[in-house]
């Protein structure tokens, strides 16, 4: 395993760290709100409007995931009731729908809200509140500050490392790249940029020849694919959500442009992006992964692989299951689930987080080989490790190392 130091460490204890530890076994039974005796009450938001709906999946998973554990006698004997709201990758409505959770349904945590700008509305909120922001869908590489933000942690690779990866394995394999970035214009767009330029160097950031950015509200991103191609980039550093990938795809195919191509990984999915894109135009695009593409043949008699399709069979009957959505989804409700069951009895806001913040070597379903989550009171970033692998037929072709933070 190769091992990448990140550009920045968390120093210092989290607020939780402190708190001595008690045996679910021996301790008093402890609630907040959203918890008792026979529930436990999580909240979540996710786009099921708007231009990012492909991400729906997630949610509707994690909800159906949900019900198989009540349908199994719950978590430590309690049931889960899942409330999920659309906040239709909105901030302003990714605030009124959690407060509406926290104020009003009461949850004892809120759970993989998704996206860069929408968690960054709500994360003053929600640490004001002390009420978990646990395994936020989304990998900024700001989710894991633990002294400045002890309730809010991230679960996927951050961003800004997968990034670095990219341009170090560019340079790598041409040191006299022309680099064109089509760039999402927020927050999470940024977040992949910078990351992308300190794994460059400053001596080779000249490398990028176009940066073209497109707003989330706009119909196509047609012009900036123009742009890219006439700028004479022979490497494609692709920050899109889904999309908007397939589109840069499709349209890349449409003009004849063919540059070496890398996609970031919020938009691995063959059934949300690759597949609309056309399965022709998306031969050889390199993505960071982390979690196993359950549709390739490799993984088929994978315990964890032949666990979720039963799983999409009765829950999920009528899903895509090209959609990574749904394996998203069934691995990270499968980490909180872990969490929650760590808690025991003492089903407080503080204990989720501490039990959060205590993750040793947890292979949670989907997981590549070699992938393990692994947490700590200074360490929010869950999972530090991905494999570069390219489009081949219908499938992902693994190659390389396994490239790691771990115990940066």
């Amino acid at each position: 395993m190769t091992i990448i130091k990140r550009r920045t460490v968390i120093s210092g204890l989290g607020a939780m760290a402190l708190a001595p530890v008690f045996s679910p076994a021996i301790a008093q039974k402890r609630y907040d709100d959203g918890a008792s005796d026979s529930e436990i009450k999580i909240g979540n938001i996710m786009p099921y409007s708007g231009n990012a709906s492909a991400y729906g999946a997630i949610g509707r998973t994690s909800e159906a995931l949900m019900k198989k554990i009540n349908d199994d006698g719950g978590i430590n004997g309690r049931k889960v009731n899942f409330i999920t709201y659309d906040d239709g990758y909105s901030p302003p409505k990714a605030v009124e729908m959690v407060r509406k959770l926290v104020e009003e349904d009461k949850v004892l945590l809120v759970f993989n809200s998704l996206g860069t700008p929408s968690n960054t509305a709500i994360q003053r909120y929600m640490n004001q509140r002390k009420v978990p922001q646990l395994f936020v869908a989304t990998g900024a590489s700001k989710w894991g500050n633990p002294t400045q933000f002890p309730w809010t942690m991230g679960w996927q690779p951050d961003y800004a490392t997968e990034a670095a990866i990219y341009a170090k394995h560019i340079i790598a394999n041409d040191p006299n790249a022309k680099i064109g970035v089509l760039m999402q214009n927020d927050d999470y767009g940024k977040d992949y940029f910078n990351g992308f330029k300190t794994g460059l160097g400053r001596a080779n950031e000249k490398a990028i020849v176009q940066l073209s950015t497109y707003e989330v509200t706009d119909p196509t991103v047609d012009s900036q694919m123009i742009q890219l191609k006439n700028s004479g980039a022979g490497v494609f550093f692709n920050i899109t959500t889904p999309k908007f990938a397939a589109q840069a795809i499709r349209k890349a195919a449409e003009i004849n442009w063919k540059p070496i191509h890398y996609l970031n990984n919020v938009s691995s999915s063959f059934g949300s992006v690759l597949k609309p894109a056309g399965l022709e135009a998306s031969q050889g695009i390199i993505i960071a992964l982390y979690r196993k593409d359950a549709n390739d043949p490799q993984w088929t008699n994978a315990a964890d692989v032949t666990g979720w399709r039963a799983f999409m069979a009765k829950y999920m009957p009528n899903a895509d299951l090209r959609d990574d959505g749904h394996n998203y989804g069934y691995s990270v409700a499968s980490t909180l689930v872990h969490v929650l069951k760590a808690c025991g009895d003492n089903l407080t806001r503080e204990n989720v987080m501490k039990q959060a913040a205590s993750i040793r070597g947890y292979e949670a379903p989907l997981l590549l080989p070699g992938i393990k989550i692994n947490t700590s009171a200074t360490d929010y970033y869950p999972i530090q490790s991905v494999q570069l692998a390219r489009v081949k037929g219908e499938t992902f072709e693994l190659f390389g190392d396994v490239l790691s933070n771990e115990g940066a």
